[in-house]
């Protein structure tokens, strides 16, 4: 099994990188993304370059449901995962390309949610269906939100699905998934020659959510989801704050706390760093010692979180002003 999943990580891994060398001439002039005043960047950057680790992810789905014999009868909803989140990623592209309306999005968002939850063995009650829809839905705008900083996302969502994936012993096709993230975070990596897109964001958000829901308790499946407390609360905690100051939550903007922290002089490997690193102790803790202490760990990186918030990062009134309209072929 051990040689399986190294050879799936290195396999994936180099086949993503390549992919993406081969992908950034024609994403340079179909998706060039122009630095604007609530860019995080300085130099125009080409963005779509998820696409790369979602065909490999979907490739590998795809060799593993021909071949059924390789892998356990419990393991095939994990399998069929980013086959799952493969319409979303296609709607993430062409709104990369083409600027497509929310009502698209949201409705291939909701269709990707519905999915996850049938192919989901924990029991759902009917009255509980429509908040885990939209707790799904959520999960996937949170992580296309945080996608605004070099190596930010493909870095937290590789050790969240890694960790998951060991929890979980899932099955070969989400190991080469994180070898995928690997291979384009060689590019991703600040100052990034790539940007992943909505392509890449969206696939990530749903696949992450479709295995937590393959978690074998409620329990269990939260302490899956706070794997990925950093990126989820500084998402979570930004949406009612825009609220209230009478914003738009889908509009582009610049209030995250990491763009806050990165407008405090912080640069982007150390701000990534941060995230990775609570992301890492996340990891370590839910693997080591449960879903009970990954509940405390994620309040005290919430509490530190909050110190940062209020001590050196940027103050959330003075972004505001800087909070632009959302712009097409604009990173967030």
């Amino acid at each position: 099994m051990l040689t399986v999943v190294l050879s799936s990580i290195v396999i994936a891994a180099v086949t993503s990188w390549g992919l993406v060398r081969a992908l950034i001439p024609q994403l340079s002039r179909q998706l060039l993304d122009q630095p604007n005043a609530r860019s995080s960047h300085r130099q125009p950057t080409p963005r779509g370059g998820g696409v790369a680790f979602v065909l490999v992810a979907a490739t590998a789905s795809l060799l593993a449901v021909s071949s059924r014999s390789s892998v356990a009868t419990a393991e095939q909803p994990q399998i069929v995962l980013s086959l799952i989140a493969l319409p979303l990623a296609l709607v993430g592209f062409l709104d990369d390309r083409h600027n497509l309306p929310a009502s698209w999005r949201f409705g291939a968002q909701l269709a990707t949610a519905l999915a996850l939850i049938l192919l989901s063995p924990l029991p759902c009650p009917w009255l509980a269906a429509l908040p885990l829809l939209v707790a799904i839905t959520a999960v996937i705008n949170f992580t296309n939100f945080m996608d605004g900083l070099d190596g930010l996302v493909g870095s937290c969502l590789a050790i969240a699905i890694a960790a998951i994936s060991l929890k979980l012993s899932s099955p070969w096709p989400l190991w080469a998934l994180v070898g995928a993230l690997l291979g384009f975070l060689l590019w991703n990596w600040s100052p990034a020659s790539v940007f992943m897109g909505d392509v890449g964001s969206t696939f990530l958000g749903a696949v992450f959510a479709g295995m937590v829901l393959q978690a074998r308790s409620w329990p269990e499946a939260l302490g899956l989801m706070l794997v990925a407390t950093p990126l989820l609360a500084d998402a979570c905690l930004c949406v009612p704050r825009r609220l209230l100051a009478g914003q738009r939550i889908f509009q582009a903007h610049r209030l995250h706390l990491f763009q806050r922290l990165h407008q405090a002089g912080w640069s982007h490997a150390r701000v990534s760093g941060l995230y990775i690193t609570a992301t890492a102790a996340s990891a370590v803790t839910l693997l080591l010692r449960g879903w009970r202490e990954a509940v405390a760990l994620a309040a005290v990186e919430l509490l530190v979180g909050i110190w940062l918030d209020q001590r050196i990062a940027v103050p959330f009134s003075a972004s505001l002003v800087g909070t632009h309209p959302h712009q097409p072929g604009a990173s967030d």
